[in-house]
């Protein structure tokens, strides 16, 4: 079963390694990342901007993240990082730009 999930924030995850990375995402998969923080998944998550506007490029991603992931349930034991083409990712660059992060 895919999500109907609608992305609302931009948070910033810190994986194990260190490196960081930008996700545009919802409070349900930000908890989830706190949890993969507490599970020692991932190193950190913190959440740089709440209620991004519903842009094309949001909605676009959205349709994107919504057909190709399933939000995990609360007993998991990794923590998934949503894969993305060379599209999605100049789309995910458009909404840090539109939101000022980038």
């Amino acid at each position: 079963m895919k999500s109907h999930e609608t992305l609302t924030l931009i948070e910033e995850i810190t994986r194990k390694d260190g490196t960081k990375y930008f996700e545009i995402s919802n409070m349900v998969q930000n908890g989830r990342a706190e949890l993969a923080v507490q599970r020692d998944l991932i190193k950190d998550v913190r959440i740089l901007q709440l209620n991004i506007p519903r842009s094309t490029s949001v909605i676009e991603y959205e349709n994107y993240i919504n057909e190709n992931f399933e939000m995990p349930e609360e007993q998991f034991d990794h923590f998934e990082e949503w894969t993305k083409t060379e599209e999605i990712e100049k789309i995910v660059k458009q909404i840090l730009i539109e939101n000022h992060i980038s």
